[in-house]
């Protein structure tokens, strides 16, 4: 199966009778059992990145509590972590900020067979950097002026550089925050950072709208998924990502396993009441 066919959906699956009347979104079941599909093409997206040599690069910028992670998360339950990688930098230390800007990103730009998801990038200059004060007009300016060449670099050296853009409405970011609060699983996900920012939502707008301006080029244009409902929007970018490539299906034939050898060394498993267990509570 080739790219083209990967993101396609039959009108079957998509009809009105696969979303709920009360709030618009895909049947859960049905959600499922189309992500489920997709992750088998990532799979042999995968393989083919492998044996091709390929060396892909995405990225997934925007607003906290957009779903960033979410998908991030369905496209590397299946996949390999040694061929596809996330790459969520913190904090840069006091010799980071010395550097080049785009240097510690370079560290982790993906070899030939590898595939790098970076959940955040080098748009924090552009983004959270320059809200937040943490970055001079004089060097957001370099970055707006330094990011489109350095992005073409990477295409020209061979490099598929594909760029996300998680759009969520104020209303869905405030009630995605809110459950955070309220539920301790995911309360680690609400950092001090995202209640500062969560008052600047139009700084942040206008910060992105200028960063689009200058960094939405041919060679690696910005694609802005709606991500008001999670499952339309992890769905819609893993369908979208897998149109973009140009994969074949690579997958290994099946392998017939060998009879298993006979215990020939005379081998004795030692008695189990010698070795400790964990204790079985379930």
């Amino acid at each position: 199966m080739t790219a083209s066919h990967a993101g396609q959906a039959s009108d079957k699956v998509f009809g009105p009778e696969a979303y709920s009347k009360k709030r618009g979104r895909l049947k859960k079941a049905i959600y499922e059992d189309e992500l489920a599909r997709l992750q088998v093409e990532l799979v042999k997206l995968q393989e083919w990145i492998k044996q091709t040599g390929e060396r892909v690069v995405v990225i997934f910028e925007g607003r906290d509590a957009a779903g960033k992670g979410g998908v991030i998360k369905r496209i590397t339950e299946s996949t390999n972590p040694r061929i596809v990688r996330v790459v969520a930098l913190g904090t840069p230390s006091d010799r980071e900020k010395t550097q080049w800007f785009f240097q510690r990103y370079v560290e982790h730009l993906p070899a030939a067979g590898e595939m790098v998801l970076f959940d955040r990038s080098w748009y924090n200059r552009a983004g959270v950097e320059r809200v937040m004060g943490f970055a001079t007009e004089e060097q957001v300016q370099e970055f707006m002026r330094s990011c489109p060449q350095f992005e073409r670099m990477l295409v020209r050296s061979g490099i598929r550089l594909i760029k996300y853009w998680f759009s969520v409405s104020d209303e869905v970011q405030e009630e995605r925050f809110q459950d955070r609060i309220a539920t301790p699983t995911k309360r680690w996900k609400l950092s001090p950072m995202d209640i500062q920012s969560r008052a600047k939502w139009q700084e942040y707008s206008r910060a992105k709208d200028e960063m689009f301006a200058h960094t939405d080029i041919k060679q690696a244009p910005w694609m802005v998924v709606n991500a008001d409902i999670k499952r339309h929007a992890r769905l819609n970018c893993i369908s979208h990502l897998l149109d973009t490539i140009p994969y074949e299906d690579l997958t290994p034939d099946p392998i017939e396993l060998p009879p298993r050898p006979e215990n020939q060394g005379g081998y004795v498993r030692p008695p189990m009441d010698e070795q400790t267990f964990v204790p079985a509570r379930y």
